[in-house]
């Protein structure tokens, strides 16, 4: 059923998909919560089998101590998606974002030039920021993609979960995703340090250990991306010095 569901997601433009008891299946399309035709309210017994279909012993036991999970996945000819399972009066949600396979280009995105500009710089410090599904991950991903194809250089990223995925090409890229292939942001970025990185994707700034690591790599001749959940970038400064 959830595989239905995700097929009629993606067919029908829709960003997202939420699944939740008492409710048929929604997906968001344009900003607007849709219910989807023909599918009954779900059951406790439906979210809960949704949920456990999609995780590993580990993410269940994270979502069992922690009461939420951030995972992604692919469905092959369906897409990418980008997932948080969490519990909601004692049942299982799903809220699921649909990624890409292709990765847009900044062009395709209408990017402005000083964005390319940011590509070309050999070290230092570029955040994205705005709110929730302001396509944050998806301009990181674009630019990520550009240098990908036009420099021969490491690119290492720390995601939390792995959305887009990027293949080597002019550049060589691993991705690190915490929680599978390493424990934190911090311990990530401290590793990146003997991982010989010339560029570095940090997913999100979120804590003092990973803006001090970043800002410390951004010193030490390294290209670092990360995000900031913020309106602007006046506020993305502030949040930063008052983490510290």
């Amino acid at each position: 059923m959830l595989v239905t569901l995700l097929q009629a997601t993606v067919a029908a433009g829709a960003s997202d998909l939420h699944i939740t008891v008492g409710r048929p299946a929604t997906a968001r399309r344009d900003g607007v919560l849709i219910p989807f035709e023909g599918v009954g309210l779900l059951e406790p017994a439906d979210t809960e089998r949704m949920v456990k279909s999609l995780l590993n012993s580990h993410q269940l036991e994270e979502l069992e101590e922690n009461m939420q999970v951030d995972f992604s996945f692919g469905l092959e000819s369906i897409g990418r998606f980008r997932a948080n399972a969490y519990l909601q009066r004692t049942s299982y949600a799903l809220a699921l974002r649909v990624i890409p396979f292709r990765v847009r280009s900044l062009e395709e995105l209408g990017a402005p030039p000083a964005a390319t500009m940011l590509l070309e710089r050999p070290y230092g410090l570029v955040l994205v920021v705005g709110p929730t599904g302001s396509g944050k991950s998806t301009t990181l991903a674009a630019m990520i993609d550009r240098i990908n194809e036009s420099r021969p250089v490491h690119i290492l990223t720390i995601e939390d979960p792995i959305e887009y995925l990027h293949h080597h090409k002019l550049a060589m890229v691993n991705q690190r995703e915490v929680g599978t292939d390493v424990n934190s942001f911090p311990d990530g970025l401290r590793s990146a340090l003997r991982e010989d990185p010339d560029v570095i994707l940090l997913g999100e700034m979120r804590d003092l250990d990973s803006i001090s690591i970043a800002l410390t790599l951004a010193e030490t001749g390294h290209l670092v991306f990360a995000t900031l959940h913020t309106n602007d970038a006046a506020q993305a400064l502030d949040r930063i010095v008052d983490v510290f």
